[in-house]
């Protein structure tokens, strides 16, 4: 396969890895795409073995990246009904600041709700065991993303 193609596809890896670090596109779906459709057009069975493997670590990567800090926020205190807030402002900042909008609504939601359940002092631990989840989650799903584009290049590499 030409250089050129390869050089698109990891093009699009790297805008993937921004995306995750800048929540504005969805990385980790990008760059299993990006897999699938290098697989697609080297067309070996090796590349979709490799497709494969970029497609589980990613779907591993997004079940981690909720499972782990939801786990840790509960056992903290947050309700579900508080991180059902966080999510929902979350949403909406998202749309309202750009890049930063997620995160930013998603840790004020929570200080919102817990505010107003426990007392705004005591809302600070918990909102602090938010932003600490949400860098987790971040942590966690870049470092999946990190490894399906070593999988990806090395898949490059040899096919």
């Amino acid at each position: 396969m030409d250089f050129r193609y390869d050089l698109i596809f990891l093009l699009l890896t790297v805008v993937g890895l921004v995306g995750i670090l800048v929540p504005v596109l969805p990385g980790t779906i990008l760059i299993a795409c990006t897999s699938i459709g290098w697989a697609a057009t080297v067309g070996v069975p090796a590349a979709w073995w490799v497709a494969a493997l970029v497609v589980a670590l990613s779907l591993t990567g997004t079940f981690l990246q909720y499972a782990v800090p939801g786990r840790r926020l509960q056992s903290a205190g947050v309700p579900r009904s508080t991180l059902l807030v966080g999510a929902l402002t979350g949403v909406v900042g998202f749309f309202v600041v750009p890049v930063v909008g997620l995160p930013l609504g998603f840790v004020l939601g929570v200080f919102l709700a817990e505010s107003r359940r426990i007392g705004p002092d005591a809302a600070r631990s918990r909102t602090w065991s938010a932003v600490k989840a949400v860098g987790l989650s971040m942590l966690i799903e870049l470092a999946f993303a990190l490894a399906s584009v070593t999988a990806l290049v090395v898949g490059m590499a040899t096919t």
